[in-house]
């Protein structure tokens, strides 16, 4: 319930913002809005104020401002057909600028109040852990070393390291030079491009981070109560040995943890000074069939908070940075090398606002900030129905002179509602398939 309430709140609020441009440039030029409306088909609710009718539709997955004028010719000035083609373009083009200004509202929020992210992410990139059969390990990424250079971009911090996949999957890398730091010495490792094919894949390659437990969950979905909580296993335990076997790193304890098939497994933790010793049978997750306890690490944190100028120019930055890579993105999944099994529709976009809004409202913004601008690059692609289709045809129709035939956009239109529904109908397959895989 609550991710489907953070999925509506986010999706209905965009819709709302996006169509508010629309609504707000055709005002500025004059022009008559008969409805604005956030969903499509029937209205749940609806309201005349003046010489609109706002409503809200029971398909929350898009929304529409119907202009005077719009779908014929009419002898009016007040009428969208009437306008010259520079104002059609601007109230097209009103939507996704909105989009645009909203994300960079969002984030200079989530800059100036600040948001908690992993320490370690902020850290040199010094493995504390490979996976066994992991890209990391195929690759020779060792325990210990620090990872200096993937590919042409060079890593500072963890959190450079997925960046420098993406970038090198968008060139269609087969190989990846990867230049580590190990006992002293500058090795250079050559290694096979990974896939990138749902956008979560594992590469097997993790900071160190203790054994330390940050949470002890009461309940886990499918299964009932934990079997730590059900033990005694409390935040602060420092898991020391499982199964007798020494352990210095989450991960490693993890390992251990699964290869137990399911069997009881005796836990030696620290508590307060004391040595404890603990007996347990894991549950099996019911989607992935691996032994689970229901413990989460201990994550240091660090909160990053800047002056409200600095957090304005942080935003734009940010949003700069994130449609290149939305354009990369999308030249890659043009080329192949990115598979289209990467894209995601509205379960994906649920389970993304509903992650989210359990982080806190601060990760929930940036969240928001992030699909508005997808939304409105989105909306700016050249396809049929889409704003960018008609900023096309209004800049055609300028540089013919004279307006299309009424046959080509009779067409238009058939064309771009057949690829919008083949694309959505695309992505809730594919979002069906990524739950069934997990």
């Amino acid at each position: 319930m609550e991710t489907l309430l953070a999925f509506l709140v986010l999706v209905g609020f965009l819709i709302w913002f996006h169509e508010l441009g629309h609504f707000l440039m055709a005002k500025l030029f004059g022009v008559k809005v008969e409805v604005f409306s956030v969903g499509f088909g029937p209205p749940i609710l609806a309201k005349r104020f003046g010489e609109t009718l706002y409503q809200i539709a029971v398909i929350p997955l898009g929304g529409y401002v119907k202009l005077y004028g719009e779908e014929e010719k009419v002898e009016d000035k007040r009428a969208f057909s009437a306008k010259p083609n520079w104002q059609k373009i601007l109230i097209a083009f009103g939507g996704p600028f909105f989009n645009i200004i909203l994300t960079i509202a969002l984030f200079t929020v989530v800059f100036w109040v600040g948001v908690d992210v992993p320490k370690y992410m902020k850290e040199p990139a010094l493995v504390g852990y490979v996976e066994e059969n992991s890209w990391a390990q195929s690759s020779g990424i060792k325990q210990g070393d620090k990872i200096i250079q993937i590919g042409s971009v060079k890593i500072e911090k963890w959190e450079d390291i997925r960046r420098a996949i993406v970038e090198n999957a968008l060139g269609k890398k087969e190989e990846l030079i990867i230049v580590v730091e190990r006992d002293g010495k500058t090795l250079t490792l050559t290694a096979k491009a990974p896939e990138i094919e749902t956008g979560q894949e594992s590469l097997g390659i993790n900071p160190h981070i203790p054994p330390v437990i940050g949470r002890v969950f009461d309940e886990l979905p499918g299964i009932g109560p934990s079997p730590a909580k059900q033990i005694g296993l409390k935040e602060g335990d420092r898991i020391l040995k499982v199964n007798g076997i020494p352990v210095n790193s989450w991960y490693q304890a993890v390992k251990l943890i699964r290869e137990s098939n399911g069997n009881s497994i005796k836990l030696t933790v620290e508590r307060d000074g004391k040595i404890l010793t603990k007996e347990v049978i894991p549950a099996m997750h019911p989607q992935t069939k691996q032994p689970v306890l229901g413990i989460a690490p201990h994550m240091e944190s660090l909160k990053e908070a800047h002056p409200l100028g600095e957090s304005l120019s942080l935003a734009i930055t940010r949003t700069k940075e994130l449609v290149v890579l939305t354009f990369k993105v999308l030249g890659g999944l043009v080329t192949g090398a990115i598979s289209v099994k990467t894209l995601g529709g509205p379960i994906a976009i649920a389970q993304f606002a509903g992650q989210a809004a359990e982080s806190g409202i601060i990760p929930y913004l940036s969240s928001m900030a992030f699909i508005s601008l997808q939304l409105g690059i989105f909306n700016l692609l050249p396809l049929p129905v889409l704003d960018g289709g008609l900023i096309l045809l209004f800049l055609i129709e300028t540089l013919r002179r004279k307006p299309l035939p009424e046959k080509f956009k009779e067409y238009w239109q058939k064309v771009g509602f057949a690829l919008i529904i083949s694309l959505m109908a695309f992505v809730v397959i594919n979002d069906i398939l990524r739950l069934i895989m997990r």
